[in-house]
């Protein structure tokens, strides 16, 4: 058992002085300012610390495209194909990349990582927590989503190779023909269910379809089993992304990086469709960046959009505290900015009964910082939390 204590609880919603937490077997069990210390619990002195839920990047790449190595190492885009949703995040994750423990010291718990954008549908992302010596131990769930872009990468990707997709349309009609596919599997499938269901005793029964794990695995996102994750930076490749979305009534849409959200807000508020923002801190490297502004989490928060600041990142992703700032100086408001990096991710991702918040029953993910987390002249992370287990201690001096 393990009570932190004395510090100031920061949350979205409320600010608790000299609160505490009470953890036992990885999960809180109490949080508030009368809580209990039980004589036998190891205790933590936050006294003069803040602290906060751990951080979560909805959409990276740690464990795919390894840090500190070449790209012979990369595991994180298959361009051999510009469609390939039966590829599985869980099969390439690396549970001792070194990024891993860059994350951890920077207060990042939970993260949603997955193939790159190379392909129009790349495959499964997974979520899982930082710390752990294998993958199963690291996860909380997978597949989290299927990724799926739109833009300059598949068809500068394919384009290179003299193939479909080299163009936008080819991405959208890429896209449309694999998703009529799909649509058209599981109708094989239904009916081949409808015919053994009336099949009378002693009658031959059907043949059933021919199993294509690409089709079985895409068909999940119009089932609305898993969601679907689009890369899009521009407006007008957002807007294709909810075109394609109603023409396949796919229900379960995120956007991911929705660079040029700003411009269309009011649209993805109507539309009540999450956006996952970033990166923040990045160049005008590619020309659909060139509108990219810091506002626009902000931007997006005040036209009711659900947000979640990511960094698209390896390593990096120890950078989502910064971007965090970045955005509260840009206009956004300081409690979404938090929210934008605990909660509203998990949410998105649909693991906010774990983690996101410090609330009794959900696994004790938490920081300690030497100050408010969005003073980054003063604060550092002292202490990590992950399952109730202490994965980083800041040493002294």
């Amino acid at each position: 058992m393990l009570v932190i204590k004395g510090g100031t609880i920061l949350t979205p919603e409320e600010r608790i002085e000299g609160g505490a937490l009470l953890i036992e077997d990885g999960k809180i069990l109490e949080v508030g300012k009368d809580v209990a210390v039980p004589p036998d619990a190891e205790v933590i002195d936050a006294q003069g610390k803040y602290i906060i839920p751990g951080l979560i990047d909805a959409h990276c790449h740690t464990g795919l495209f390894p840090d500190g190595v070449g790209h012979e190492q990369s595991d994180g885009n298959e361009m051999t194909d510009p469609v390939t949703p039966h590829l599985r995040a869980i099969d390439a994750i690396h549970p001792e990349d070194m990024a891993f423990d860059d994350l951890r010291r920077a207060g990042v718990t939970t993260i949603n990582t997955g193939p790159g954008s190379a392909n129009v549908v790349g495959g499964q992302t997974a979520i899982v927590k930082t710390w752990g010596r294998t993958v199963e131990e690291m996860l909380v769930r997978a597949p989290a989503a299927m990724k799926m872009a739109l833009g300059e990468n598949p068809k500068r990707v394919y384009g290179e190779q003299k193939k479909t997709p080299s163009t936008r349309m080819g991405n959208a009609a890429v896209l449309r023909e694999w998703l009529t596919k799909a649509q058209n599997y599981l109708e094989r499938w239904e009916r081949y269910k409808r015919r053994l269901a009336e099949c009378k005793a002693g009658e031959k029964e059907p043949e059933p379809p021919e199993r294509d794990l690409r089709l079985e695995e895409l068909a999940r996102v119009l089932k609305g089993e898993i969601p679907a994750h689009i890369h899009a930076h521009r407006a007008d490749d957002i807007l294709t992304a909810l075109r394609i979305a109603d023409e396949f009534g796919i229900k379960k849409l995120v956007l991911i990086h929705a660079t040029e959200g700003y411009k269309v807000a009011d649209i993805l508020a109507g539309r009540g469709v999450p956006c996952v923002v970033g990166p923040i801190l990045f160049s005008r490297r590619k020309y659909e960046l060139r509108g990219m502004t810091p506002k626009n989490p902000a931007i997006l928060s005040r036209a009711g959009v659900k947000v979640a600041i990511q960094t698209d990142q390896m390593s990096a992703v120890k950078y989502i505290l910064f971007d965090a700032a970045l955005a509260v100086r840009e206009g956004m408001d300081e409690g979404e900015a938090l929210k934008a990096i605990t909660i509203n991710p998990a949410e998105i991702l649909g693991v906010a009964d774990r983690v996101g918040s410090l609330e009794p029953g959900k696994d004790a993910d938490l920081v300690i910082l030497s100050a408010h987390p969005f003073e980054l002249t003063k604060s550092r992370v002292e202490v990590v939390l992950i399952d109730g287990k202490i994965v980083y201690r800041k040493e002294e001096g």
